[in-house]
């Protein structure tokens, strides 16, 4: 299943949203060869035939909205191969050793958000420039200038984005005395993130039984550091993550929705997670775009209307998550991977990955098409999913991005659970997660 495509404890996409406001179904996750060696890609033969290779990992949709069949159809020479990896964490080590022996590389790579500053700075001679290949103007502008070196080299051309919003649940809110209306929710936690503690406050006053305000501290935590230009790194490439006003910020809220009692403490997508989200005890979760369908997935058809989204807490957008597909540069079909990358990467297959599997576009200009811009969520009380996610994704800052952000997220988030499963001081969980840091980035 597509139960990971992560470096950051981040778990996504194992439903198929319709993002026509209909369903919302579990999906297996296929590919051509799971887990298997990328390469096999072939040049030319007699008659001009190609079969190009594409290693990923998780679900990147392409499979299930028809387009490498679409795209033979379009072009009868090429025949498309997809190599899938469940966990990103087994596709990203071996992907750097296939790079460093130059062996066993797909004509066509995923690349993981939380990876792509290593590449860029110790690794963009390996890739091809596509600079010259896509309109970079085309993509939200933070997310071209992830995959994008100092020289102007681009090594990967944006697939999906996270940005930001909250899923709640309205017959809960409803039985704890709160607004359940989406505009009414988002109003109460316009402040931002202190706000959506206070209403943490109001909820447990009234909570029904054996329910909790939020799920996950450390989700809330990744919200509020993924809203500030500077995270974990500084621009001259320094760990900055110990003074970072982000990071103080949101473990600061993290300590206290602990100390409060207002989270369930379960580490996302583990089984007491899905476990508390088909019982129904869980009240918020902070939602990136692909976590719609987690939800979905895992609350079940008990659950359907009862849900809904709001925007996310504060004026400050944020994005968790996204991905790149990159073009190695020793590859046998360099031209004709490169086209395909342009083509998937285009509105219309980014609007049609999107209707497949519900994750949300980088290229601008998919977003004025009907099937984004008109999206809605039946699961979700037919929340305009489309139109929230839009406005979010155009005004997240730039963030700098830093070649260890996902094992400096991972250590604090442990922490942050260990704060609210175990008691631990906030100090004593602060000192454990930048041993552990440091041990690791020096």
């Amino acid at each position: 299943m597509r139960i990971t495509r992560t470096v950051t404890g981040r778990s996504r996409r194992v439903a198929v949203l319709a993002t026509t406001g209909l369903t919302v179904s579990a999906l297996l996750l296929t590919g051509c060869s799971s887990d298997s060696d990328p390469s096999g890609s072939t040049g030319p033969d007699a008659n001009g035939n190609v079969t190009l290779t594409v290693a990923d990992f998780g679900q990147f949709g392409y499979k299930e909205a028809g387009l490498f069949a679409k795209y033979h159809e379009l072009h009868p020479n090429i025949t498309v191969k997809e190599n899938v990896t469940a966990d990103e964490q087994v596709y990203y080590p071996k992907f750097l050793q296939q790079l460093n022996t130059g062996s066993g590389l797909a004509d066509i790579q995923g690349i993981e958000v939380g990876r792509v500053k290593e590449l860029v700075d110790t690794k963009a001679d390996a890739f091809a420039d596509l600079a010259g290949v896509i309109d970079a103007d085309q993509w939200v502008g933070w997310k071209a200038l992830q995959a994008t070196t100092n020289e102007g080299k681009v090594i990967g051309a944006g697939t999906d984005i996270g940005p930001m919003s909250l899923c709640y649940r309205r017959d809960l809110f409803e039985q704890a005395g709160l607004p359940a209306d989406r505009e009414e929710v988002a109003a109460k936690v316009a402040g931002g993130w202190d706000d959506y503690l206070k209403l943490g406050e109001e909820y447990k006053k009234k909570a029904p039984k054996g329910t909790f305000y939020m799920d996950s501290a450390s989700a809330m935590y990744n919200s509020v550091v993924s809203s500030n230009e500077e995270q974990y790194y500084a621009k001259d490439g320094k760990a900055i993550y110990k003074d970072s006003a982000g990071v103080k910020a949101g473990w600061n809220l993290a300590a206290e929705a602990a100390e409060k009692d207002l989270t369930a403490g379960l580490a996302q997508f583990q089984d007491p997670w899905k476990a508390a989200l088909r019982k129904g005890t869980v009240a918020t979760v902070a939602c990136p775009a692909w976590m719609a369908a987690q939800i979905a997935t895992y609350a079940g058809d008990e659950f359907k209307g009862k849900w809904d989204i709001a925007r996310t807490p504060g004026e400050t957008a944020a994005n968790w998550g996204g991905s790149f597909l990159a073009v190695p540069a020793k590859g046998k079909n360099v031209e004709e991977a490169q086209k395909l990358v342009k083509w998937l990467t285009a509105p219309e297959q980014q609007a049609a990955v999107f209707k497949a599997v519900g994750v949300f576009p980088s290229n601008k200009g998919a977003y004025e098409l009907p099937e984004v811009k008109s999206a809605k969520l039946a699961y979700f009380n037919n929340a305009p999913i489309g139109e929230i996610y839009a406005e979010e994704a155009q005004v997240i800052p730039a963030a700098v991005l830093g070649p260890k952000d996902g094992i400096i997220k991972d250590s604090i988030s442990t922490q942050i659970n260990n704060m609210e499963q175990r008691g631990t001081k906030p100090d004593d969980a602060w000192k454990a997660a930048t041993e552990a840091i440091d041990k690791v980035i020096g």
